[in-house]
């Protein structure tokens, strides 16, 4: 395997000038235009996934598992005496039927020209199917690559003793521009390789105590500029690289760490670095904020998508729901204003970034008829405003008298992770999701939500949401409904069709007095900026996902699953103001969990909203007979099912 301690920069790259050690922190923002802003998934990769695995010198793959060693049977059995010769004659690792995906296909062929022949000739399928059947046997020579189970942390330092693939000056151009681990969550590689003749096929990065492999499934390509001007490469080729990989347990992480580019062919240029140790919400942020950052070839939300859906999209929803889950299990939470042993209504309210409209948020809603039936509890997802908040639930107390619990998290869990807290504080079988910038502008409101509670069918009260308005006075939200986007993603060098989904509001920016848009009907789903739903109903369907990061799409979420479970979302007229996007700060992260986010929701959604929940009028049998609301509707100028360049996520 070839050798090179220290590799070149993009700028050295084209120049020839001397090799600099890679930086150690920092991650260069990709050059070029932007792209726009559980259960996890499964990706079936041929191999277990999973925390911190013992691998040692066992055999990786086809061996028997309740086989002794043939050392211990021979010393038993005269007739398995040649068999325990063989098996010491012969390394173990060789000796095993190596997976089809690591198996290194072009490297192959190169080394057994006659095998090259005979699959041109058409006498074996593929110069794997000669290796299965014939060439394990024969001992035929096999590329070197690494033969690990892929994107699993495993417990043992890798095999000394492997043979160099390359001489040291047929290195390939490469460097890394971060490793980042964090302990027990998750590791990210940003790095370029100039491989556009022998294309990467995993990434071996090899510390004291253990080792990891990421194959093609957990590496993102994407487009560098900088190295494109520096080594003059194929034009429309993706050069950067953006690795990640989840696990529960990792090993040492204060040495130094050897990092194997391994390309087509059986070639492999190391390198060494030391890793960036940082703790899971930094290493969330940064790889989401990376994701937003990064340019593509082709259309930026296609390539995104594709990208995500091979395998890293799993991982990062895999390491946010972890995180999710660690944040939300131990809340504090302090109790202001009067005591109710058992208020009608529960309003949750998460908070992240701002405090400045909590204390409006009071005076606006105190004072009202009924609010009195009503509790808040608003759950904090900014642990450093957490003194300020609580200073000003004191005051608020003193001012408006209402009914409060404040419940801090010790990071940023999103927006179902708040509102899942806050339902399990919550004193009433009545919770209502309001985000911290809606306010009431019927002063009636919390009476006549009670009423319609007591006097409407309960298929119509289970799970609803109600009319929002801007500032202005126009129509913010009138019901949301879902649409599907078609793209081409060229990266294959073949138009593939690429399908998304969106969601979209009834009638957004219309006139405030739309009775088509605010009476009320069942709708395929409502914003989270304001829900009501039976608490009981709540928990049956498991809250809102964890699984979406930050925010977005898991308000829709939770309505389909409403509805595959017989309960079609309603909205009443009961008319609130929203100050759409303004009630909480927003960072480069937050548009990489968004992109994230619609990746997810596509992948659990796109059939069944295909088959009966397309379009403003779907087909869906609850929901017809009452959508009256028509295209022409809506103001959305976007042709039907093309995709969206500009405002292509929003909820």
């Amino acid at each position: 395997m070839a050798r090179g301690a220290n590799k070149q920069s993009a700028k050295d790259a084209g120049t020839g000038a001397a090799r600099r050690r890679p930086r150690r922190i920092g991650i260069p923002a990709p050059s070029g235009t932007a792209a726009s802003p559980v259960e996890p998934l499964p990706v079936d990769t041929g191999w277990p996934t999973g925390g911190l695995e013992e691998s040692g010198d066992r055999p990786e793959a086809g061996a028997d598992a309740g086989q002794e060693p043939a050392k211990q049977a021979g010393a038993e059995d005269p007739e398995l005496a040649g068999n325990n010769e063989r098996a010491h004659a012969q390394e173990s690792v060789f000796d095993d039927l190596m997976p089809e995906n690591v198996f290194d296909e072009a490297g192959y062929l190169r080394l057994n020209a006659d095998v090259r022949h005979a699959v041109a000739a058409g006498s074996f399928d593929s110069g794997y199917t000669h290796y299965r059947l014939h060439g394990r046997t024969e001992r035929r020579p096999l590329p070197d690559t690494p033969r690990e189970q892929r994107n699993v942390m495993l417990a043992s330092p890798a095999d000394a003793a492997r043979a160099e693939a390359l001489p040291s000056e047929q290195e390939a151009r490469c460097s890394i521009d971060a490793l980042i681990l964090a302990p027990r969550a998750g590791l990210m590689i940003v790095a370029w390789l100039d491989d556009a003749a022998q294309p990467l096929t995993c990434i071996r990065i090899v510390a004291a105590d253990w080792r990891l492999v990421l194959d093609d499934s957990r590496i993102v390509r994407v487009r560098r500029t900088d190295v494109e001007k520096a080594i003059g490469g194929r034009a429309g080729y993706a050069f950067g690289i953006f690795g990640f990989v989840q696990f529960a347990e990792s090993g040492d992480t204060t040495r130094p760490v050897t990092v194997e580019l391994w390309q087509n062919g059986g070639r492999s240029t190391t390198l060494h670095c030391s890793p960036v140790v940082v703790e899971d919400i930094d290493l969330r942020n940064t790889a989401l904020g990376y994701l937003a950052s990064a340019t593509f070839f082709g259309n930026p939300i296609i390539e995104s998508m594709r990208q995500l859906r091979k395998g890293s999209g799993a991982e990062l929803v895999r390491l946010n729901t972890a995180i999710t889950r660690r944040l939300t299990a131990a809340p504090y939470i302090e109790r202001f204003g009067p005591r109710r042993a058992s208020p009608r209504g529960s309003i949750i309210v998460c908070l992240y970034g701002k405090l400045e409209y909590f204390f409006l948020q009071n005076c606006l809603y105190s004072g009202l008829p009924g609010i009195d039936e009503y509790e808040f509890i608003y759950v904090s997802n900014s642990p450093e405003l957490a003194e300020t908040l609580l200073r000003e639930a004191y005051s608020a107390q003193l001012v408006y008298g209402l009914t409060t619990s404040v419940v801090i998290l010790p990071g940023n869990a999103g927006f179902a992770g708040a509102n899942n807290v806050g339902s399990r504080v919550a004193h009433s079988g009545r919770l209502l999701a309001v985000n911290p910038d809606v306010f009431p502008r019927d002063r009636e409101w919390a009476r006549k939500h009670l009423d319609l509670l007591g006097s409407a069918p309960e298929e119509q009260t289970r799970l609803f949401g109600v009319p929002l308005f801007y500032d202005d006075g126009s129509l913010m939200h009138g019901g949301m409904y879902f649409e599907t986007d078609t793209g081409l993603s060229m990266a294959s060098g073949q138009p593939v069709v690429q399908r998304l989904c969106r969601v979209e509001h009834y009638g957004k920016g219309a006139a405030a007095e739309s009775a088509q848009l605010t009476r009320a009907r069942p709708v395929p789903a409502i914003t989270g900026a304001f829900i009501s739903i039976d608490r009981t109903w709540f928990e049956n369907l498991g809250g809102f996902s964890e699984d979406f990061i930050f925010g977005h799409y898991e308000d829709a979420d939770l309505c389909l699953k409403s509805i595959e479970r017989g309960a079609v979302p309603w909205l009443h007229d009961i008319r609130m103001w929203h100050l759409e996007g303004k009630g909480s700060t927003r960072q480069p992260a937050h548009d990489g969990g968004l992109t994230v986010n619609r990746w997810l929701f596509t992948e659990r959604w796109l059939q069944i909203i295909e088959d009966h929940l397309q379009g403003p009028t779907p087909s869906h049998p609850a929901l017809q007979p009452h959508a009256a609301v028509t295209p022409a509707a809506t103001p959305s100028r976007t042709p039907p099912g093309r995709m969206r360049r500009k405002g292509w996520l929003a909820t």
